[in-house]
């Protein structure tokens, strides 16, 4: 949808939307209202990644995964197979496709199947190829907002969340919460074929297609399939020769956002690395093997 002009103030203080002049007699009422135009989607779930026009519809949502009440706290909706409390009956469906397996939505492209729609949406646009949010400072395409605004922090630096453990700081809330289950040693994610163990729900699904051999991700260019996303969308710069992570110091760029963050502490001079045995730090992983006269270099 093209920009009109800012919206308009009439003589008796009521405002009037730029795209279909309806008019409003508060602003905030007017702003929720733009939104039906531009299909804008700014709040976003931190727990599964869904996006909401309104704050409302995901303080809804959210429900889903916490189990909350929003005035009695009340959770009649109980899972027979694991006790868990539900606060609506939505929820305690969804959650029990955990125990059945049961995926009901299915991709008509490719045939994958997913337990929730909206997983299904987000995996259609694979085939689309539909992108919608582009970042201004290097042209990069996002399917969701939220990935956008995630990325653009790669750009400006920002990094305003803590571990309070370690110190490390992280650009996304959610990325801070994986990397706390390394001190932890949590991992709430397992495995029904052999009940092994992840920390992140994304490394158990790519892990279950070691057991199904699917490969869901598809090139267009040359037809080699991928069971994991980041190798299929790594692969493809191959054949277009992007290099979306740049370096705000000296513009370098690079393919991966890992190739990226190694090369800044050339800028920094950070040494995350220690060797056990030595103490000596290191830039790189590949660095911090040693032993007495012996150096061991293995890539990572």
């Amino acid at each position: 949808v093209s920009r009109p002009e800012p919206n308009r103030k009439s003589l008796d203080g009521s405002h009037c939307c730029p795209y279909c002049e309806k008019m409003f007699t508060v602003q905030s009422k007017l702003k929720t209202h733009i939104i039906t135009h531009t299909g804008e989607k700014p709040y976003c779930c931190s727990d599964c990644g869904s996006s909401f026009a309104q704050k409302q519809n995901l303080k809804r949502h959210q429900r889903i995964h916490t189990g909350e009440k929003t005035h009695t706290g009340e959770k009649p909706f109980c899972c027979s197979e694991c006790g868990k409390t539900f606060s609506q009956h939505q929820g305690l469906n969804q959650h029990k496709r955990k125990h059945t397996g049961e995926k009901p939505y299915c991709c008509l492209d490719c045939g994958s199947s997913f337990a929730q729609p909206q997983t299904l949406k987000r995996h259609q646009k694979l085939h689309t190829g539909e992108k919608l949010y582009y970042c201004s400072d290097c042209g990069s395409s996002f399917t969701q907002l939220q990935n956008l605004k995630r990325h653009e922090k790669i750009h400006t630096g920002e990094k305003p969340y803590c571990c309070s453990e370690c110190g490390k700081m992280f650009s996304a809330l959610l990325d801070l919460k994986q990397h706390n289950r390394t001190h932890t040693g949590e991992k709430p994610y397992c495995c029904s074929e052999c009940a092994k163990t992840f920390s992140q729900l994304h490394a158990l699904k790519e892990h279950k297609r070691t057991h199904t051999g699917e490969k869901p991700y598809s090139c267009s260019e040359c037809g080699k399939a991928f069971s994991n996303l980041s190798n299929f969308k790594f692969h493809q710069k191959i054949h277009t020769g992007e290099k979306p992570f740049s370096c705000f110091d000296c513009r370098k760029t690079f393919y991966r956002l890992s190739y990226l963050e190694r090369h800044r502490r050339t800028h920094t001079g950070e040494k995350p690395y220690s060797c056990s045995e030595c103490g000596k730090c290191y830039a790189r992983c590949s660095n911090a093997f040693c032993a007495p006269n012996v150096f061991l270099y293995v890539v990572c």
